[in-house]
């Protein structure tokens, strides 16, 4: 009986060690690779007319760490605004542009942005290289004489983090956040609640630690069945905004599958109100709209 007790202590020991090291294994490996699985390799390098968005030139940014990103771009007409648009982790610059064709079809200007290591772009995807390629996309704008009252910032899911980043440091109009999250910190906990993702995460994106610093309108679009990014994420992000702020929920929304019409008018609404100040609430009640989708 002795010997029995001994071998299976032993064996319990050793099945122990065995956990240990295969959770290490697993650490390791979601370490190494995190970066494939945030910012994932896609298709190659397509251009505005070839996905049939002809109103877009094909232009380059040229950021301060010598990247060269591509951007599609229409310039806006008489007044109206500028969308610098950041696209989600596992999009392109051609899956949106039926969306885009109907944003800039009342002369309304777009610079959408292929992040470095996307597309057609130089360089590999961080978040810190992506906030330079934020700033390339500001200043390309400045250098084609176009002020911050005319800037719109729109980020879509991962784009949200990149775009709160850039409506802390630059001045601008409004921002649009579509599918936002607190951090990729918190999604990634959410997906993988049995590892320390929090410590192994290079990318964060704290959307949540910067919000309440934008004093520009803002924005928020989010689908109710969003299995990506719940909503949750949206209405704590939201719930941190100091600035002037509306909340759009899409009962039947996902998360790539919003209603492009109702996006687009909802935009055009709230970016030609007249904010008196950064303290104002939305005041129209549009925090509780919902819109079916």
């Amino acid at each position: 009986m002795r010997a029995v007790l001994g071998f299976s202590w032993k064996l319990g020991k050793w099945a122990g060690a065995a956990v240990v090291v295969a959770y290490i294994a697993v650490c390791t490996v979601m370490y190494v690779m995190q970066r494939s699985l945030v910012f994932p390799k896609l298709a190659g390098h397509v251009t505005a007319v070839e996905a049939g968005f002809p109103e877009a030139q094909e232009v380059a940014l040229h950021t301060s760490d010598g990247e060269r990103l591509v951007a599609w771009y229409v310039p806006p007409k008489s007044d109206k605004p500028l969308f610098i648009y950041f696209h989600g982790n596992g999009d392109t610059l051609n899956w949106r542009v039926g969306r885009d064709r109907k944003l800039v079809a009342d002369g309304s200007g777009l610079l959408a942005v292929s992040y470095r290591g996307y597309e057609g772009s130089t360089g590999s995807p961080s978040e810190d290289g992506m906030h330079l390629d934020a700033a390339a996309a500001y200043a390309f704008a400045a250098d084609h004489q176009i002020g911050p009252d005319r800037i719109v910032l729109w980020g879509q899911s991962l784009g949200t983090g990149v775009a709160v980043w850039l409506a802390v440091e630059r001045k601008i109009k409004a921002l649009v956040l579509e599918s936002p999250y607190t951090s990729v910190a918190d999604v990634a906990a959410m997906n993988y609640p049995l590892l320390p993702v929090r410590w192994l995460l290079k990318d964060q994106f704290h959307s949540d630690w910067l919000i309440s610093k934008v004093t520009a309108p803002v924005l928020v679009f989010h689908g109710a069945k969003d299995e990506t990014v719940p909503i949750s994420f949206g209405q704590r992000l939201y719930n941190l905004v100091k600035a002037p702020k509306c909340f759009v929920r899409f009962p039947l929304g996902g998360h790539d599958d919003l209603d492009d019409v109702k996006i687009v008018a909802s935009i055009r609404g709230f970016i030609a109100r007249s904010w008196r100040g950064s303290a104002e609430p939305a005041g129209d009640g549009c925090q509780r709209a919902s819109l079916a989708s």
